[in-house]
């Protein structure tokens, strides 16, 4: 939407002004309004009716960081789709699986009813939606909240591991099993979603295989679940943490996804160190291995 509209009680005014000046906010008085407020990529004003405007290119993140859990104390702008569960329950994603350098990275969350609020309230969303640098710092405080679980398998290992399953999505099946595992010894909650990624008997597969009795749910687009979303944050920063030590490794900082920037840096650590450096940082099983060679 172009512009965010909602209804705010006026005797919030004063935390209202108070909060935007810290976030760096400058002031005006328009005609019928308490207040303007504006800054760069977000432009919000407060009428005397209670009315509040919030425009800009990045509002999205200003609604969902603090708007809403700071004035609103609602979450339907970040969490449109759902009507929010506070069953306690574990969520489980994945972040890595797309890249060809970097560690695969399978995460786990534990929450309940209260620890669900916490997260909502903290402005939990789908890590896809999300600034690395905002990944980054909300994935503390989602350890400091909430019990979890992360697999982090780096190139090294994920290379050894995917010559022996021959197929990606029962890699993936096995981490995701060892996720689920440690959250379920750890908290003894056995309610489970999991951001479906291929044929739900794969993770069921690996779960009995461990013999891990779960009520298990695999969909599509989980991360909807804020659950879901608080694992695809942890699963993402492991990522990304996981992507720069590598890179500090070999002395040079490693692009995510595949691209021409990806071949072109692959080339060039072939041709300093040697094809055997690609073991180290990449995931070999990528047709981009041949083309960096």
């Amino acid at each position: 939407m172009a512009c965010f509209v909602a209804k705010i009680d006026v005797a919030l005014e004063g935390k209202l002004r108070e909060d935007l000046a810290a976030q760096g906010f400058e002031f005006s008085v328009p005609p019928f309004s308490l207040f303007s407020a504006t800054k760069k990529g977000v432009s919000c004003t407060l009428y005397s009716s209670g009315k509040l405007t919030v425009q800009g290119k990045d509002k999205e993140e200003f609604i969902s960081f603090y708007l809403e859990p700071e004035i609103l104390k609602t979450f339907s702008f970040a969490y449109p789709e759902v009507n929010v569960n506070l069953t306690p329950r574990i969520g489980i994603d994945e972040s890595g699986k797309g890249d060809f350098f970097g560690p695969l990275c399978i995460a786990g969350v534990q929450a309940d009813g209260a620890k669900i609020k916490e997260l909502l309230a903290m402005g939990v969303k789908d890590s896809k939606r999300m600034t690395d640098k905002s990944v980054l710092a909300l994935s503390k405080k989602i350890k400091v909240v909430c019990p979890h679980s992360i697999v982090r398998i780096f190139p090294l290992k994920y290379n050894e591991l995917y010559d022996s399953f021959k197929n990606l999505n029962m890699l993936l099946a096995w981490g995701h099993a060892m996720a689920i595992q440690e959250l379920v010894e750890k908290t003894q909650c056995t309610d489970v979603i999991v951001d479906q990624f291929a044929s739900e008997d794969l993770v069921e597969t690996a779960l009995r295989r461990k013999q891990i009795k779960v009520k298990l749910t695999q969909r599509h687009r989980a991360e909807e679940d804020p659950v879901v979303a608080a694992a695809s944050i942890l699963a993402r920063a492991a990522f990304l943490e996981g992507l720069e030590s590598l890179g500090k490794e070999v002395n040079k900082e490693l692009p995510k996804g595949v691209s021409p920037l990806v071949i072109a840096t692959g080339k060039a650590l072939v041709a300093k160190e040697g094809k055997e450096v690609l073991k180290k940082v990449a995931k070999l099983h990528f047709k981009t291995t041949a083309e960096c060679l």
